[in-house]
């Protein structure tokens, strides 16, 4: 039986670059878009379109945006990782680390520092700070962690934590941390989530005969339903809804960050941030759920290109409502996964 003592627990976010130069935001770019799970296509055709199309154009653009968001502390989506690693261990004896998919710190050394502190470590509990499940989010960073587990054979046991999209805690986490913002006169709440190609949903159901073709999938029962992105925020943004009581005609899903030209899932959020003023929806009120750490996304696209948008296209008041970050309802959420499946594998 493993004790609390011989447990360690692992933090895993998305990452950033080392810094808004233009050299570290390429390498970051360069690590992100060629992981497989990003963009699927062969390597070789991978390589030439990202190293020698991709990259060379948006480096200088996303280093300017990474600027424009930037802390003192350095990347925003780091140091909030850090502050809620912070928060979780206020709560928790087990001691606690935090690894990023890309850039730093890295998986290895988050596993190399809970070994530092105990040598004799029995578990590891890792916890992908994505709700949803995504091949290019929740998927790759268990796989990469997993990798790095195997090849440096740790002798402890990884254990991971499942999305928790629909898991109480969160739900609850993520409705009050929204709550305060509905005190102000709004038109509507758009939940704005991170897209992904209509193809990754086919890809990743397992039925193959599901996602994207079955009339209203995403509320049809389907061994796909644990892979499907699209049906697990349909469920997050519908629990959100109902805990806040929203009228349905208050409320909508969008999806925002799409990149290249392939269909990706709909509506996306930059063609509704045009055309919902002209609709009468010239207040809004958005939130991005598929983030629990502020970031580039959030920071940048949403509350400074979106809104320039949605205020340019005539919208009144256009408001984001931060990520959860460090809400201590999120902190205990955390701290609640990590040590469940702790129980669990003790009982087991």
């Amino acid at each position: 039986m493993v004790s609390k003592s011989d447990v360690g627990i692992v933090l895993m976010n998305l990452g950033s670059p080392d810094s808004t130069a233009v050299p570290d935001v390429k390498r970051y770019l360069i690590e992100f878009l060629m992981d497989k799970r990003v963009i699927d296509y062969p390597w070789l055709f991978r390589k030439i379109l990202i190293e020698g199309i991709i990259v060379p154009k948006r480096a200088a653009q996303s280093a300017k945006a990474y600027a424009s968001i930037w802390w003192e502390e350095g990347s925003p989506l780091v140091a909030l990782t850090k502050q809620l690693q912070m928060a979780v261990q206020n709560d928790m004896e087990i001691p606690v680390e935090i690894a990023m998919r890309y850039g730093n710190p890295h998986p290895e050394v988050a596993f190399n520092n809970l070994l530092k502190q105990n040598p004799e470590l029995k578990e590891v509990v890792l916890l992908p700070l994505y709700p949803h499940y995504a091949m290019s989010s929740y998927e790759t960073a268990v796989e990469y962690a997993q990798e790095i587990y195997r090849k440096k054979k740790y002798k402890f046991k990884l254990s991971v934590v499942p999305p928790f999209y629909d898991e109480p805690e969160y739900i609850n986490a993520l409705t009050e941390s929204m709550r305060p913002y509905l005190q102000q006169d709004y038109d509507y709440i758009l939940f704005s989530y991170h897209g992904l190609p209509e193809r990754h949903m086919r890809k990743a159901d397992p039925t193959g005969a599901h996602c994207m073709k079955v009339n209203d999938c995403c509320h049809v029962k389907s061994p796909a339903q644990p892979y499907c992105y699209r049906h697990q925020i349909t469920v997050t943004s519908e629990l959100v809804a109902e805990k806040l009581g929203l009228p349905r005609e208050k409320w909508g899903i969008s999806f925002q960050s799409r990149l290249g030209r392939e269909e990706w899932l709909k509506p996306y959020t930059a063609g509704l941030l045009e055309t919902l003023p002209a609709e009468g929806k010239k207040k809004l009120l958005i939130v991005c759920p598929a983030f629990v750490s502020d970031c580039l996304e959030t920071l940048e696209e949403i509350a400074v290109e979106g809104k320039h948008s949605f205020l340019n296209s005539g919208g009144e008041t256009f408001t984001m409502i931060p990520c959860l970050n460090i809400h201590p309802l999120w902190v205990k959420a955390v701290v609640k996964y990590c040590t469940q499946l702790i129980t669990q594998e003790q009982e087991a």
